[in-house]
């Protein structure tokens, strides 16, 4: 169901997106927005023609003197017991080295738990030939028996590190497409969608194993100001953010999306209850009611009308404003609105504005530039609806979620 009507801002937002992407190519870029590749092809051509562009080792410590031995008074036997003396002391430096040489090869090779053991009998099997292997595990202070147990079960570790390490090359590719995102169900998801019969918690095992992981969440900064002059509007909602179909359902909400500077642009958004899929939004550097009204208007303009349909936000002053209920009641909207000051009332959209940042930001404190930040979460919300499997949806992407609605839908029609 693409959009019939785009705004100027969304072609703006998509030229920039292709024109700022690296080796970019109008079909990758379409498919990312959902969009044909002519009609994205035509946009760039049409602004570019606007603008008028073609197209050492550590030092030895001293030795202590020894005691009990008084010198012989005669020259020779002087020497004997000195050359005795520096043979022995040659003998410990030896030992002393072997044992520095074998803790500084072997630290690589250690980690926690279970994984410090086998660590050490992976350093004495990979080490067997330098030294003696009595010497590693003294060294280790690990049991030769207990070596020679864990070395019995070399064929099968060996089978199963290689399958692991097959899977991770597997798991690396999708955890990348998702922008280094994806945590071990989606991972799972997306490899079962691919082919590969895979246990959820063995592909988490190997993304532990192998060091790859998802976006933690950063500390949110509060955006909503409520209007206490504002109209009372009842919360229809009461915390179910589930839909019985798409077109019937609606949340909104505005958050903040830092940049360079201490600065800031606004982004606003609606997202269908149904599948989640974001239908309307406006980026700005303000947090006026047009910033809320602009992405509402996306929103109709994607869907062909809200006739009938139901709209939740908090209370923000932009949500309570006339101007804002004015243009609900002229689109045929139903509003709806949480408990003042209650985060859990629009849960939903809050999840969804964490997810953008965690996986747009990667743990950077800001976007660097304004067009940077714009262009960013532009790609990101537009490869959310095309792309990004969402577990709310059975691990599908929002519009392939209504896709197969819309496809169960016809069926039946049909049949009857």
């Amino acid at each position: 169901m693409a959009m019939k009507d785009y705004s100027d801002e969304f072609k703006a937002d998509a030229v920039a997106l292709y024109e700022s992407t690296p080796g970019a190519t109008y079909k990758s870029i379409a498919a990312d927005l959902g969009i044909n590749r002519a009609t994205l092809r035509e946009w760039v051509l049409r602004d570019r023609e606007r603008r008028g562009v073609t197209a050492g080792p550590a030092p030895a410590g001293q030795t202590p003197t020894r005691t009990g031995a008084s010198p012989s008074a005669d020259p020779d036997e002087r020497i004997r017991q000195l050359e005795a003396r520096v043979a022995e002391l040659e003998a410990s430096e030896r030992k002393l080295a072997t044992e520095r040489d074998i803790l500084r090869k072997a630290a690589k090779y250690f980690g926690r738990g279970d994984e410090l053991v086998r660590g050490r009998f992976q350093f004495v099997d990979d080490h067997r030939d330098a030294y003696e292997v009595k010497r590693l595990c003294e060294v280790l202070e690990v049991n030769r028996s207990s070596y020679y147990k864990w070395l019995s079960g070399r064929k099968a570790r060996v089978s199963r590190q290689s399958e692991d390490r097959l899977l991770a090359e597997r798991i690396r590719e999708v955890h990348g497409e998702s922008g280094g995102a994806y945590g071990s169900p989606r991972v799972t998801a997306e490899l079962r969608a691919k082919g590969l019969p895979v246990n959820e918690k063995r592909v988490a095992r190997v993304m532990r194993a192998f060091s790859i992981t998802g976006i933690r969440l950063r500390r949110r900064v509060r955006t909503t100001v409520s209007d206490p002059a504002a109209a009372l509007v009842p919360d229809l909602f009461q915390r179910d953010f589930t839909a019985a179909g798409p077109g019937l359902k609606y949340m909104g909400d505005i958050t903040y999306l830092p940049f360079a500077g201490g600065k800031f642009l606004y982004l606003a958004t609606v997202l269908d209850c149904f599948s989640r899929r974001v239908v309307g939004w406006s980026i700005a550097d303000h947090m006026r009611t047009s910033l809320v009204s602009d992405a509402l208007r996306m929103a109709t303009r994607t869907r062909g009308g809200l006739d009938g349909s139901t709209f939740h936000s908090d209370h923000g002053a932009q949500y309570g404003s006339r101007a804002f209920a004015d243009l609900c009641d002229q689109f045929g909207v139903t509003r709806s609105m949480g408990a003042v000051g209650t985060s859990a009332d629009n849960a939903a959209c809050e999840s969804f504005h964490a997810s953008l940042k965690r996986e747009t930001l990667q743990g950077a404190h800001d976007y660097g530039d304004a067009a940077t930040c714009r262009r960013t979460v532009f790609a990101w919300l537009t490869r959310y609806n095309t792309r990004r499997r969402h577990s709310a949806n059975g691990h599908l992407s929002p519009n392939e979620y209504e896709r197969r609605h819309h496809a169960v839908k016809t069926s039946s029609h049909l049949a009857e």
